[in-house]
C-alpha cells in the first residue's frame, strides 16, 4: 500500500500493511528543532541549516529524506503566515537555543533583553509571547481580556480572522501535495474554544470566572466560536476537497483529571463543538482530529458524539488513559493517533531497547482492527536522544506489520 491509502484504510477501522506512521504531520506531532538537527546529525543526513516552521512551538519542518527513511505517512498543510506579519516565504540565518545554526522566517525579529529573554511583538506593538533566557519554550505573555470586568467588555474583542491570502495559500498548497504526492494529507485548523478562552482571559481568571461569572465565560466562547465557525467554512471552501484529516485542538484534561467539571464542559462547551465538528462532517469527506491531552477518559462519548473521529495524544501516563482500556471500550468508534512511548519518561530516558520495547507493546494493543496511527505522544523535545527517536520509529516500522 501507499501511504495515503494505508491512512484512510486505517481511518476506516481496517487493516491496512502495516501501521501508518506520523512525524510532523500536524503541530502536536512535530519534533523540536534541537532534537531534529541532533537527528538529521546522528543519521549523517546534514544538508541546508534545517527550518524552524513553527516559531512559538520551536518545531522543525520534516524534509522529505527523513520522511522516507523514517516510513512517514502523513504531511501538514504548510502555513503562509504562522504570526501575524510572520511569512515562512523567505528564510534568513538563525541559531537555536543551545547555538545551533538554523533558518527562520526573514519577517522574524523578536527583542531580546539584557537577560536573554526573547520577547516577541504583534504588528500592534504588543508583547504577546516570551521566551525566557535558557528555555526552549514560547510562552503567552499577555491577555488581551485580563482587565475585562463584564460582558459588555467583550464589545471590542476581536477574534482572528484568516486572511483571504492565507486561505489561497492554502488552496494552492492543498491541490499540490494532493495531485503530487501519495501522503495522507493534514489540515491544522485549531478551533480552540477552551485554550483561546484561557489565553483571552489568562489562565487564573478563567478558571475563577467559570465558577464566579460562568456567564462572562459562556459569552467569550460564544463569541469564539462564531469566529471559529465563520472561518472554518471558508477554510473547507479552500482546501476540502484536498485534505483528508482536519485537526482541532483543545485541551480539555491534566495529568490527573479533567480540568473543569464534565457538567461545565457540556453546558458551556459542547454545543459550539457539535457545531464544529458537524460542519467538518457535513461539507467535506475529511475526518475530524481532536488534539485534547491529559485525562479524557469521561468526556469520550460526548466527543464522540460531537463527531470527533480521531482523539490524539492519547496520553497514557494520566489517570483512566490506559491505552488496552480505551480500545476496548472505543476502538470501534475512534481511531487513537499518537501513545507511542512515554514522552515524560521512555523517550528522554530509556535505552533504544526500552524505547522499542514499549512500541511494541502500544501497537499490540492499539493497532488490531486498524484505527490506529503510531505518533510520538507530542512533539519530540529537545531532551530525546536521536537513537531513541530512531529506535522508536524503526520498531514501528518492524512491529507494526499486519498481520500482527
Amino acid at each position: 500500500m501507499r501511504s495515503r491509502e494505508r491512512l484512510l484504510t486505517t481511518l476506516a477501522h481496517q487493516e491496512p500493511d502495516r501501521v501508518p506512521i506520523d512525524l510532523g504531520g500536524t503541530p502536536v506531532t512535530g519534533i523540536s528543532a534541537i532534537a531534529y538537527g541532533r537527528l538529521r546529525q546522528y543519521l549523517g543526513m546534514e544538508g541546508e541549516p534545517l527550518r524552524v516552521a513553527n516559531i512559538l512551538l520551536q518545531i522543525a519542518e520534516v524534509e522529505e529524506p527523513l520522511r522516507q527513511r523514517l516510513g512517514v505517512d502523513v504531511i501538514g498543510l504548510p502555513l503562509l503566515e504562522p504570526l501575524p506579519g510572520v511569512r515562512n516565504d523567505r528564510w534568513k540565518p538563525w541559531h537555536l537555543p543551545d547555538g545551533s545554526p538554523a533558518l527562520i522566517s526573514a519577517d522574524f525579529e523578536p527583542e531580546f533583553t539584557a537577560n536573554g529573554d526573547m520577547l516577541i511583538r504583534a504588528p500592534d506593538g504588543t508583547i504577546t509571547h516570551w521566551m525566557p533566557a535558557g528555555s526552549c519554550n514560547v510562552l503567552p505573555r499577555q491577555a488581551p481580556l485580563a482587565a475585562a470586568r463584564s460582558i459588555d467588555d467583550l464589545a471590542t474583542f476581536q477574534p482572528p480572522c484568516i486572511s483571504d491570502e492565507e486561505l489561497d495559500f492554502l488552496r494552492h498548497a492543498a491541490r499540490r501535495l494532493y495531485e503530487e504526492t501519495d501522503y495522507a494529507i493534514f489540515g491544522w485548523f485549531g478551533g480552540s474554544l477552551v485554550e483561546d478562552a484561557q489565553f483571552a482571559r489568562g489562565w487564573v481568571a478563567f478558571m475563577q470566572d467559570l465558577r464566579r461569572q460562568p456567564e462572562f465565560i459562556a459569552a467569550l466562547v460564544e463569541k469564539l466560536a462564531q469566529a471559529a465557525l465563520d472561518n472554518l467554512a471558508r477554510y473547507l471552501e479552500a482546501v476540502g476537497p484536498y485534505v483528508h484529516v482536519i485537526g482541532f485542538g483543545d485541551d480539555l484534561g491534566i495529568q490527573a483529571g479533567l480540568q473543569f467539571h464534565p457538567d461545565l464542559y457540556r453546558r458551556i462547551f459542547w454545543p459550539h463543538h457539535c457545531r464544529l465538528y458537524g460542519m467538518v462532517h457535513q461539507r467535506s469527506t475529511a475526518r475530524v482530529f481532536l488534539h485534547s491531552c491529559g485525562s479524557v477518559y469521561d468526556l469520550l462519548p460526548e466527543l464522540i458524539e460531537a463527531g470527533v473521529d480521531i482523539l490524539n495524544p492519547l496520553q497514557t501516563s494520566a489517570v483512566r488513559m490506559d491505552p488496552q482500556r480505551l480500545k476496548a471500550e472505543f476502538g470501534t468508534r475512534l481511531t487513537f493517533w499518537g501513545g507511542g512511548p512515554c514522552p515524560q519518561r521512555t523517550l528522554p530516558w530509556a535505552t533504544p531497547a526500552g524505547v522499542e520495547q514499549e512500541t511494541r507493546e502500544r501497537i499490540a494493543i492499539l493497532a488490531p482492527g486498524g484505527g490506529y496511527v503510531f505518533a510520538p505522544i507530542h512533539d519530540i523535545q529537545p531532551d530525546v536522544p536521536p537513537q531513541n527517536i530512531v529506535a522508536m520509529f524503526e520498531a514501528a516500522l518492524r512491529w507494526g506489520r499486519y498481520p500482527l
